[in-house]
């Protein structure tokens, strides 16, 4: 809503500044796309932007950026990024004049990729107490993580449209990988972490007046081992395992944050 204003308030200046003799154009979005890998675009195998923080063209930030020319888009979010990584190296990108901030954050903190890799070796290998140990970082200090970073965007920006996203569910009951060994009772955990990260993101999301934004519902029926995977399961290179392919940032994410900011 406060992009859309600022652009109407944008044409009316420029219509009272000319009499109405002019067509008046539109001020632009200026868009700040923070985070993590489920940002950057990791999983989607062009990462020309930077290979280093594995951003490319078919991340959902550029998607948007791709559909709205009068956008101007400064695209930071970057692989493995947990918090601190984002009050370091990101958030110097969101000012007075962003508008539009997206963000995913706080899976990497939790371990989440080491605990997925631990959970997908053989028996007997056994991952339950590395996900117990992942479930109670969630609910007791990702909280306060998440504090200090959505506490930065809004003193930074206070006026923007904040739009946080969260992580989809990656199992449906079935193990297809032939080089993985996850269990039924070790996907259902997974899928249960997927969603504390829900509530925990959400309520510290709302406690700032961000628009929280649910990825689980559109991913279901195109999880890991579905006939229309949006996700990647075990994949070479390893890293883009486990992340949004082209058709989750383009069916999944994109429709999310379009439906915030238009």
């Amino acid at each position: 809503m406060q992009s859309i204003i600022r652009r109407l308030v944008g044409v009316a200046a420029l219509v009272c500044a000319f009499g109405g003799g002019v067509t008046a154009t539109a001020l632009a979005d200026n868009y700040v796309a923070l985070g993590d890998s489920y940002s950057s675009g990791t999983g989607t195998r062009d990462y020309s932007l930077n290979s280093t923080c594995q951003r490319g063209p078919y991340a959902y930030p550029a998607l948007i950026k791709a559909d709205r020319p009068n956008t101007n888009l400064n695209f930071v979010a970057c692989s493995g990024a947990k918090t601190a990584d984002v009050m370091n190296n990101q958030i110097s990108a969101v000012t007075s004049t962003t508008n539009i901030v997206t963000i995913t954050i706080g899976g990497n903190d939790a371990g989440f990729s080491s605990v997925i890799t631990k959970c997908a070796e053989p028996w007997p290998v056994n991952c339950d107490g590395d996900i117990t140990t992942a479930q109670s970082f969630i609910n007791n200090t990702l909280p306060g993580r998440l504090n200090t970073v959505y506490s930065a965007i809004k003193s930074r920006a206070p006026g923007a449209t904040v739009v946080v996203l969260g992580y989809p569910r990656l199992f449906m009951g079935v193990d297809c990988n032939a080089g993985t060994f996850f269990s039924s009772s070790e996907m259902t955990r997974l899928n249960q972490t997927a969603d504390i990260m829900k509530t925990v993101i959400s309520g510290r999301a709302a406690a700032y007046g961000f628009t929280f934004k649910d990825a689980i519902p559109p991913f279901v029926g195109h999880a890991v081992c579905s006939s229309t995977e949006w996700l990647n399961g075990l994949s070479n290179p390893i890293s883009d395992s486990y992340h949004p392919n082209r058709n989750g940032h383009k069916l999944g994410y994109e429709p999310l944050v379009r439906s915030v900011i238009g």
